[in-house]
């Protein structure tokens, strides 16, 4: 035996790559730093489209990402075959780019959900046509929803560790 276990893949996926998925990549990172978990995932985030590929991520994202303690350096991506192939969990934003992940990428079965099943159901809204407060919003949304996905599938949190 020995040795260390391979980390848990994670896939973040959105239209575009450059709002909600970096958004929900930001949130998730944070908290595996909080948790001091980073070398237990690896975590990705990518488009079902290609528009903003090698873009940088919005700036109000950006923005929010700053204000949270949580940007990291983001280039937006499509969404690959490999993708489908290697991640273990496909976290998608929205039921459109959920079917568009499933078509494209048979592979993606039993890995591709929707983010918000973790909070019992629902879409992630996309905030590129709103304004600051709309990706504020979705941020706390997908925080929460990252939250909920790592108390499932991380390793227990001990009395007096952990989130607020």
């Amino acid at each position: 035996m020995g040795g260390m276990e391979r980390p848990v893949r994670v896939l973040f996926v959105c239209l575009g790559n450059i709002c909600r998925s970096p958004l929900a990549e930001g949130a998730f990172r944070k908290l595996l730093r909080e948790r001091g978990l980073e070398d237990r995932f690896e975590v990705d985030s990518a488009g079902t489209g290609a528009w903003h590929a090698g873009e940088p991520m919005d700036p109000r994202a950006r923005r929010v990402l700053e204000e949270e303690g949580a940007y990291f350096p983001h280039v937006a991506r499509q969404m690959t075959r490999e993708d489908a192939l290697r991640f273990d969990h496909i976290l998608v934003m929205d039921r459109e780019n959920l079917l568009e992940v499933l078509r494209r990428f048979p592979e993606a079965r039993g890995k591709a959900r929707l983010l918000l099943d973790y909070l019992g159901g629902g879409e992630v809204p996309d905030p590129y046509y709103g304004d600051l407060q709309d990706c504020r919003e979705v941020y706390w949304m997908v925080e929460a929803a990252c939250r909920a996905f790592l108390d499932q599938h991380g390793p227990p949190v001990a009395d007096g560790e952990g989130g607020a």
